[in-house]
């Protein structure tokens, strides 16, 4: 197969952790027999200070034209420290999944045999957790009208859903629990808010066309303490885009580490993967991060070209560098730790 993949590496330890993940691709390419054509192009603040805009026509473009794009991190603390700059690397993010459609971000969670223990939550809480998070990115409070009023003494951010926006990520939660356990959560404040009142009318009138699937309707705030209390509970869950942001971040520490969680970001078209963690700043160019969420996302990816035994070979080599102690110092814990890009070149060599 012949892939064409747009290569965004963007900021902090962005470029290394990519880096790592071209490696393992190309790794699983010669072995299968794929050619795979990467499009580096400029996101975030290395494409601010480059061009002044976070993401740049050009790069919109090799977007587009590409099979799939493979993306690091975005965001400077140069930007975090200076709340009046007008222009922001996290800007481009935004603007990336509005152009591009990306309208479901997929975060699977999921535990390490050989890593159960460096969780900071019981053994027997999060054995055997299985869940994805349906997130949608495109719509509510970071997309909504916002401003300030009473010369800047106060500020509002303004929530909107249409349904149409909340029909089409409920469908492919449905379409995911059919090929997971039949099993669906929908995420809300319908108690409160009407946007969330929305969420659920809709998604019950989607009941009847997925008569498989069992449905249960929880809060947001119950699901934040009964993911970390029962994680195992869940399977597929569905949420609007700001209780998604904070969920998934918190369901990541059930694995041990942020380090390790992949995702993909989704539209009718394009398709996006990138690992869950941020751009860690005080890590780059140390060559100390770890590199592994952004592997098993690339895993994600050949999984999405129907290339199954591909991404299994990923995950059975990041498996192995976990059983065998071939991380970097995020886990090693006192014991020996290797670079980022020794993490890569054990994995691409053992593959």
């Amino acid at each position: 197969m012949k892939l064409n993949i747009a290569l965004l590496a963007g900021d902090g330890i962005g470029p290394e952790v990519i880096a790592q993940a071209v490696k393992v691709s190309d790794a699983i390419a010669n072995k299968y027999g794929h050619e795979i054509t990467w499009k580096p192009a400029l996101t975030g603040a290395a494409a601010i200070d480059a061009v002044g805009e976070p993401y740049p026509d050009d790069t919109h473009e090799t977007c587009v034209q590409a099979d799939a794009v493979l993306f690091g991190a975005i965001g400077h603390p140069r930007f975090d420290n200076d709340p009046s700059a007008k222009v922001r690397p996290e800007q481009g993010l935004l603007k990336m999944r509005q152009k591009l459609g990306l309208f479901a971000n997929v975060r699977p969670t999921f535990t390490f045999p050989s890593l159960i223990d460096k969780s900071p939550l019981k053994r027997e809480r999060i054995e055997g957790t299985d869940l994805v998070f349906l997130r949608e990115l495109t719509g509510g409070i970071y997309f909504g009208e916002r401003g300030r009023l009473n010369n800047g003494n106060t500020a509002y951010d303004t929530c909107t859903y249409h349904r149409n926006e909340v029909q089409r990520i409920a469908k492919k939660g449905f379409e995911l629990a059919m090929k997971r356990s039949k099993k669906l959560c929908c995420v809300d404040k319908a108690n409160v808010l009407e946007s969330s009142r929305l969420w659920r009318e809709t998604v019950q009138a989607m009941e009847k066309d997925y008569p498989e699937v069992e449905v249960a309707y929880e809060f947001v705030d119950a699901v934040a303490m009964r993911l970390v209390q029962w994680p195992n509970d869940y399977d597929v869950l569905i949420t609007e885009n700001l209780f998604g942001d904070i969920l998934t971040d918190e369901a990541s520490v059930i694995s041990g580490s942020m380090g390790l969680m992949p995702s993909a970001s989704v539209g009718e078209k394009a398709k996006l993967y990138e690992p869950i963690h941020g751009s860690y700043p005080q890590a780059a160019g140390k060559d100390i991060a770890n590199p592994l969420a952004t592997v098993l996302s690339a895993a994600m990816m050949f999984e999405d070209f129907d290339l199954a035994e591909e991404a299994k070979a990923i995950r059975d080599a990041v498996n192995k560098s976990l059983a065998e102690g071939v991380v970097t110092e995020d886990l090693a814990e006192g014991e020996k730790s290797y670079k980022t890009s020794e993490v890569g070149d054990w994995l691409a060599s053992n593959i």
